[in-house]
């Protein structure tokens, strides 16, 4: 029986690399974003929307098994707390915490009547560590490792494990950009500020997205089954710094 993936975001970056690799493994890939990537099937979702995070999953589980979650959806904002307004804070909040809140609780009832599934959430390594003019971004990436954990204590009798994946800087739409904004907002050389992030790597170069979703499928495959509640840094060395 074929298994059922569903990828929150999965349209680009690495939540598009996260889709293609479990097409690859003969899952059935359902992407709900509000951009179709052209991978698997598009449901049309908005996360901010609980309602709609709901009805488009139990949509899904009317056909099939759901046998892992990847919360992948997020947004990217660089501000200190005193430049973030309380609409950014929110709004940050809504797609990065929320998004992930409302698929967990919407698959949840499904993964404990088949008593497996796997639940992994793409944090970041700001959820380890502080980086600067990241005031909201890291504060969201440390509420999706939290909720990995208790997700993970409070489902592991039915056999459902949630881990968190901790990307450093992955070469994706979303970092390139983070990258032209800061050029535009600060006048620097986007090649000179590529470069400058590729040598903070201990690695000396940036991640990509292939190498995210490799992990994850990882940590979805039976080859992970007693691992739970983890944070997994996937940074090339930059938090061992």
């Amino acid at each position: 029986m074929m298994k059922t993936c569903i990828v929150t975001g999965g349209s680009s970056g690495i939540g598009l690399s996260i889709a293609q690799s479990f097409m690859a493994k003969g899952y059935r890939v359902c992407n709900l974003d509000i951009n179709d990537g052209g991978v698997g099937e598009f449901f049309y979702c908005d996360v901010t929307d609980h309602q709609s995070v709901h009805q488009t999953i139990e949509l899904i589980a009317e056909s099939s098994s759901i046998d892992v979650l990847v919360s992948n959806a997020g947004v990217h904002f660089s501000a200190t707390i005193e430049d973030t307004s309380p609409y950014e804070l929110q709004r940050i909040f809504d797609i990065n915490v929320k998004g992930a809140y409302s698929a967990i609780q919407a698959v949840l009832p499904v993964m404990k009547a088949q008593k497996q599934g796997a639940i992994i959430l793409i944090s970041s390594d700001q959820a380890i560590i502080a980086k600067r003019n990241s005031f909201a971004y890291n504060l969201s990436k440390s509420a999706l490792a939290s909720m990995a954990k208790t997700t993970a204590l409070d489902y592991a009798q039915y056999n459902i494990r949630a881990n968190a994946v901790c990307p450093g800087t992955i070469e994706t739409s979303l970092y390139h950009n983070a990258i032209n904004a800061y050029c535009e907002r600060s006048g620097a050389d986007k090649s000179e500020l590529h470069q400058e992030e590729a040598s903070l790597q201990p690695l000396n170069r940036l991640g990509q997205p292939e190498e995210v979703a490799a992990l994850v499928t990882f940590l979805a495959s039976d080859e992970a089954s007693f691992i739970t509640g983890s944070l997994q840094v996937i940074d090339g060395g930059y938090t061992a710094q």
